[in-house]
Formats: C-alpha cells, sequence, structure tokens
C-alpha cells in the first residue's frame, strides 16, 4: 500500500509539473489568428509599407543611414552605423534559419550580419544588380514567413510590455492588452505599431526621455476615457508620434514624416470577417 500511494504521489507530482511547465510556456498575454487573417495583416502592413510595390522589399529612403527590407521594412544597419531604433532585419534572418527556410547563401553565411552596402549611394549603384533583385524576389516569396515573425515579435513584446510595468499597473494594462487582441481590428494595430515603432522599451528609443513604441501608446491609453479600445489606441498612437515629432532633434520628422505616420494609425479601425 505505501509503495502504491508513493506510485501515486510521483505520478501526481509529474502530472503536476507538466501542467505547470505547459502554462509557464504559454505566453502570457496570447494572441490568436488564423493563416487567413494573419495573410490579410500582412497585406495591410506591406501596403502600409510599400504600397504594394515590390522594388521597395528592398530600399534605402533619402536621409537614412541603412536600407529597410521585407513586408515591414526591417531595418539592417551597416558596419559601424548605430540608431536609436531596434534593428530588426538580422532577427528576421534568425528566424528564418530557425524555421529552416532556405536562405541565399551569401545572406545564411554572412559573419557579422552587417548590410553590405556602407552607404545609400553604393546601394543605388547595386539596386537593381543580382543581388538586390534577387533578395527582392527571396522577400517577396516569403511574405508568410515575415508575416509570422512581426506575429510572434508581437507576442513577446506583450508580455516584455506586461513584465515592465509596475505590478500596481498591470491589471489596467493586461485590461488594454486583452480588449485590443480581442478583435481582428485590434490585432492588426498591435502588429502593425510595434513593428512600425518598437515595444517602447530601450532606453535608447526615445528623445528627452519620451518613448514612441507600442508601451508608451498603451500606457497613454489610460488617459483617453472615450471610445473603444482600438479608438482610444489610435487617438494615443497619434498623440505619441505627435510627441515623437516635436522633440526630434531634426525637423523633418514634424515637416516631412509626421503625416505619413498619421495617415497609418489612421488605418486602425474594426474589420469584418476575414
Amino acid at each position: 500500500m505505501r509503495r502504491f500511494r508513493s506510485l501515486f504521489t510521483l505520478l501526481l507530482l509529474t502530472v503536476t509539473l507538466t501542467v505547470l511547465g505547459a502554462s509557464l510556456a504559454k505566453p502570457d498575454v496570447p494572441l490568436d489568428l488564423s493563416d487567413r487573417q494573419l495573410s490579410w495583416i500582412a497585406g495591410r502592413i506591406f501596403q502600409n509599407e510599400c504600397a504594394g510595390d515590390t522594388d521597395c522589399l528592398v530600399h534605402w529612403s533619402e536621409g537614412d543611414d541603412f536600407p529597410s527590407l521585407g513586408i515591414g521594412h526591417f531595418k539592417w544597419y551597416p558596419k559601424g552605423v548605430e540608431e536609436p531604433y531596434a534593428e530588426s532585419f538580422p532577427q528576421l534572418v534568425h528566424y528564418m534559419a530557425s524555421e529552416s527556410v532556405g536562405l541565399p547563401e551569401w545572406l545564411a553565411n554572412m559573419s557579422p550580419l552587417d548590410a553590405p552596402w556602407p552607404d545609400r549611394e553604393t546601394f543605388l549603384m547595386h539596386q537593381h544588380g543580382p543581388q538586390v533583385e534577387f533578395l527582392r524576389w527571396f522577400l517577396d516569396e516569403t511574405r508568410h514567413i515575415q508575416a509570422r515573425f512581426m506575429y510572434e515579435r508581437t507576442q513577446d513584446s506583450l508580455d516584455e510590455i506586461l513584465a515592465a510595468t509596475p505590478k500596481a499597473d498591470r491589471p489596467a494594462m493586461r485590461e488594454r492588452m486583452d480588449k485590443l487582441r480581442s478583435t481582428l481590428g485590434g490585432v492588426y494595430a498591435l502588429i502593425d505599431y510595434v513593428n512600425f515603432k518598437g515595444e517602447g522599451l530601450a532606453d535608447r528609443e526615445a528623445y528627452h526621455g519620451q518613448g514612441w513604441g507600442l508601451r508608451q501608446v498603451l500606457m497613454r491609453m489610460g488617459d483617453i476615457d472615450q471610445g473603444t479600445a482600438l479608438e482610444r489606441f489610435r487617438v494615443a498612437a497619434a498623440d505619441v508620434l505627435k510627441q515623437r515629432a516635436n522633440n526630434a532633434p531634426s525637423a523633418v520628422e514634424k515637416k516631412r514624416l509626421l503625416a505619413g505616420w498619421l495617415n497609418r494609425v489612421s488605418t486602425y479601425h474594426e474589420v469584418g470577417q476575414v
């Protein structure tokens, strides 16, 4: 009988640890999307970033010190370039490798993973060469895996933002997240914004100590008491982006970029069935 009880206790402990492990592995703020919904969001983000132009899948904007790639315009820094924005293209490359995506050989073998063009002038000389054109084709063919990368990045971002929130404020922060992720329009807004302007957790992603990432937008939502969660998120995002433009050391953000940013967040509306 004692042996039976010991075996039963061991079995119960094993089951408990298994369940506990599964609960710990589960994202604290999970998102739930079908492949069709994820493809719809990927299309919206590609439209936001590139207006559907495949040439834009490998692009170097005037005034930037780095190229942007893929449907999400993931940043890729050349050697020696440091910016106050999170570099996301190397993260995408590592994610693709972990998912056994067949990368172009030259990209798979790069170490360190720095952009191969030192400046915009060099890139423009090669923008229609075989390397860049093949990279555009590759990024066009792997839209779904890029969307999955953004989707999983957002899951991680929500967990990190919640963990960085003071304990007393976590229930309210969690409620905002839950309301947004309960609709497709809200999930689209979360994924697009974190891809667009980052998590807002890095100290370097701030002007005068004021950040512009997803965390700051979710915090700003707490000061807005009118409208649905997505409507409040849209207003909060516009407020945060205006604050960034006003704080920016260069007038370019306010004069040239802000209008496009505000137009982008204006697309954060509820949608029908997808």
